[in-house]
């Protein structure tokens, strides 16, 4: 075994025969600083097939659940989890803190990712009472289900950007 499995191995319970493979898999995950400034964290938790659709300029609607948290204390302050309800924006719009509008750009269909906020990309100093604080740092898991092309889009640059990307 290796010294980085062995350690996780006597904290997690597990042995070589018997690893426990998803939690393994989540722990050694990479995280990837996508503002450069480590203002903007994203973790893979679910990796999409090579091939899947990302947001484009022919597809920038997005639809998303996901559950946001508070890293001070892990408190939930929204979710979409708990009404089975999506939620739909346009990548790069503005319409959404900035971290969302950053990290969703690097994000393909069926991925899920844990994307961790400073607060300078999220609420700021004002934060967004009284769930928010001021200068929170979020953390998000979201999963990217859809994207889709702006209304009154054709059906023809869909399909084109399905070819651009070797889908069917």
């Amino acid at each position: 075994m290796s010294p980085n499995f062995e350690l996780l191995a006597k904290i997690i319970g597990c042995t070589r025969e018997h690893p426990p493979v998803p939690l393994l898999a989540k722990v050694m995950a990479e995280t990837i600083d996508l503002s450069g400034d480590g203002g903007v964290l994203k973790t893979v938790v679910r990796k999409a097939k090579d091939d899947a659709i990302e947001p484009s300029e022919s597809l920038p609607l997005v639809d998303v659940p996901y559950e946001g948290t508070l890293a001070e204390t892990g408190g939930v302050f929204n979710t979409t989890h708990e009404d089975n309800s999506i939620f739909s924006f346009e990548v790069g719009q503005g319409a959404v803190i900035k971290a969302w509008d950053i990290a969703l750009r690097t994000m393909k269909v069926c991925e899920v990712a844990k994307i961790t906020c400073k607060s300078e990309y999220a609420y700021g100093a004002a934060g967004s009472p009284p769930e928010i604080p001021p200068n929170a740092t979020l953390i998000f898991e979201v999963e990217l289900v859809a994207c889709r092309p702006r209304k009154g889009s054709s059906v023809g640059s869909v399909s084109d950007e399905k070819a651009r990307l070797g889908g069917t």
